[in-house]
């Protein structure tokens, strides 16, 4: 069957499907006249297993694993029962801070903030974990930039279609249209320079010493 079907039976995405492939948790036969996917009953069955597993928070990694026979369901499931266990565990420490500032605080202006860190500090020694702000800080950025630079250089090519349209309509001399043109080209190839510094510099923790939560 074909992925659109599978999208139906299933209950998630194509992307989702294909990424799931990529991550090697599926591997729909190829039809060897066309080389397109031919996904199975046992797909389908695969797919299900995952979502489910998925929809329970289990990595791709541990699911991996699963897959391959290197864990076994029922180790699998008493880990991740653990993991569980642990996040509920530090979301009754911060429904247990956010219920104290509730009480005890009744505008922004008087919350003395490092009393309440230093307390959450002391509960990440003992092991309990909060939301990590600056990971989701940088992960909005990265996010931002990459919106930004698609944008721009849509502007850029929708620039370049212009001047070819123009060039058709009433051509000017070739070496002013190449001159033109080249503007926006390498502003474009200089926008593409940039985000990908960007994001190289996003990726090695740009803001570790700027942003000490």
């Amino acid at each position: 069957m074909k992925i659109n079907q599978v999208e139906e039976l299933v209950g998630i995405t194509k992307k989702n499907i294909r990424f799931y492939e990529d991550q090697g948790l599926i591997k729909p036969e190829r039809d060897p006249e066309n080389r397109y996917r031919e996904y199975s009953m046992g797909d389908v069955e695969k797919l299900l297993r995952i979502k489910l597993l998925r929809q329970l928070d289990v990595p791709c990694e541990t699911i991996r694993k699963v897959t391959n026979g290197e864990l076994s369901l029922d180790s699998c499931m008493a880990g991740h029962m653990d993991v569980l266990s642990k996040k509920q565990t530090d979301l009754e420490h911060a429904k247990e801070i956010c219920g104290r500032l509730k009480d005890e605080v009744n505008n922004l202006t008087d919350l003395n903030a490092s009393g309440y860190l230093e307390e959450m500090e002391r509960l990440k020694k003992g092991g309990a974990h909060f939301m990590n702000i600056q990971k989701y800080d940088v992960k909005k950025t990265r996010t931002g930039a990459i919106i930004a630079a698609i944008v721009f250089i849509a502007i850029m090519i929708g620039l370049v279609a212009a001047v070819i349209w123009g060039q058709i309509m009433e051509p000017m001399p070739i070496g002013l249209f190449i001159f033109i043109e080249a503007i926006p080209l390498a502003v474009i190839i200089g926008v593409i320079i940039a985000l990908v510094q960007r994001i190289n510099e996003l990726k090695g923790g740009e803001y570790d010493e700027a942003r000490k939560y």
